[in-house]
Order: structure tokens, then C-alpha cells, then sequence
């Protein structure tokens, strides 16, 4: 294959805010790239690393990036998106469209995709791996720019809507933000079809 890409979605639990799926592209011949070597060294399932860690990762992929050593994006789908059409099709969407912005090549690049994600059925290299961000470093390398993307987009959500603490929980379901969600009840961010046992309306 003359490519490869790691796809990772993050942000499929929380009760606010957006999914965020992570795809991450270099050609093959790259791998030989010191820097990549490097990188891939120090990669690993963004769960697994410090929010300094990730953030390291992520700016040396973004300057490799600038570099043209390889390539990634992040795409979202709103709350509002999720609770018209599901998480499940919310996460296809940012797939579909990570791929089709990157321009992936379906006869040219293997695809390494995280849990049940599937692409479309167009990319006939694809290969979906349990627990992924821990077993392929495409993938963990999705996953953090994924991670970092998201987070950064929720510290910043959060000073619209300082009531929530965002900043601190990324909108997953804390005791602190369940208790502010029944304080104050919810807000644009807010999944309603995640929250409806949480908060009566």
C-alpha cells in the first residue's frame, strides 16, 4: 500500500458537546523518516497519556504536518446532530468526511479503524481492530489529535457557558456536571437524548 490511515472516534460518551473522529494519513515510504520513528515511539492510547503528553504528540504531529510528512484532520458532529440522527450515523459522518477532505485513495491506502468503526464500503483495505488505540500506532495517533481537538474545542465552549465546568470534564457525566445540569438545566450543548434520565423536561 502507498498509504496508510488511523481512524479513531472520540467523544461517543459524553453528555455534551461533539463527537470527534481523528484521521491520521502518511505515505508508506515515511515510516523510514527519523521523526516518524521518533513519533511513533512515544505514541500510545490517548487515554493512557497526560493531557501534557498528548499535547506534546500533538504538536509534532502538527509540525510534521507543516511539513508535509504526513497529514491528519478532525471532524464533528454537533449535539444536535446526535440527538436527530444518533451517535452511531454522527460518528459515520465524521469518517466519511475525514476521508473524503484528506482525498484518501481506496485502492492505494490501508485503513486501520478503531472498535466497530467501519468505513464506506468504497475502502476495500480497511481493517477495524478491538481496542486499536492501544495495538496500532495510526490509530493512537488518530486518537490524539482527535483527543487534544476536542478538548481544546470544550475549554473554549466553556466560556460561553461557565455554569458547566467544561473546562474541567470535557462534558462527560461528572457528579459535578450532573449536579449543574440539574441546577441549571441544560444547555445548547447538551445531548437531550443522553441527558433524559438525568434531568426531567
Amino acid at each position: 500500500m502507498k498509504y496508510i490511515v488511523g481512524i479513531d472516534e472520540v467523544g461517543r460518551g459524553p453528555l455534551a458537546g461533539p463527537v470527534a473522529v481523528g484521521v491520521f494519513i502518511i505515505e508508506e515510504k515515511n515510516l523510514k523518516i527519523k521523526e516518524v520513528k521518533d513519533l511513533l515511539k512515544i505514541s500510545n492510547d490517548s487515554k493512557k497519556l497526560s493531557p501534557q503528553k498528548r499535547e506534546e504528540i500533538f504538536n509534532i504531529v502538527k509540525k510534521l504536518n507543516k511539513n508535509n510528512i504526513l497529514r491528519y484532520i478532525v471532524r464533528y458532529e454537533s449535539a444536535k446532530f446526535i440527538d436527530k440522527k444518533g451517535i452511531n450515523v454522527a460518528i459515520s459522518s465524521c469518517i466519511k468526511k475525514g476521508l473524503n477532505k484528506l482525498k484518501v485513495l481506496p485502492k492505494e491506502t490501508q485503513i486501520f479503524l478503531d472498535g466497530g468503526l467501519k468505513a464506506e464500503e468504497k475502502f476495500i483495505y480497511q481493517k477495524t481492530i478491538i481496542k486499536g488505540d492501544m495495538k496500532n500506532k495510526m490509530i493512537s495517533l488518530a486518537s490524539i489529535v482527535a483527543k487534544v481537538s476536542r478538548d481544546k474545542i470544550m475549554v473554549k465552549i466553556a466560556k460561553k457557558y461557565p455554569k458547566y465546568g467544561f473546562e474541567i470534564h470535557k462534558g462527560y457525566g461528572t457528579s459535578k456536571h450532573r449536579l449543574a445540569m440539574r441546577k441549571h438545566g441544560l444547555s445548547e450543548l447538551h445531548r437531550v437524548s443522553f441527558c433524559r434520565r438525568i434531568v426531567q423536561f
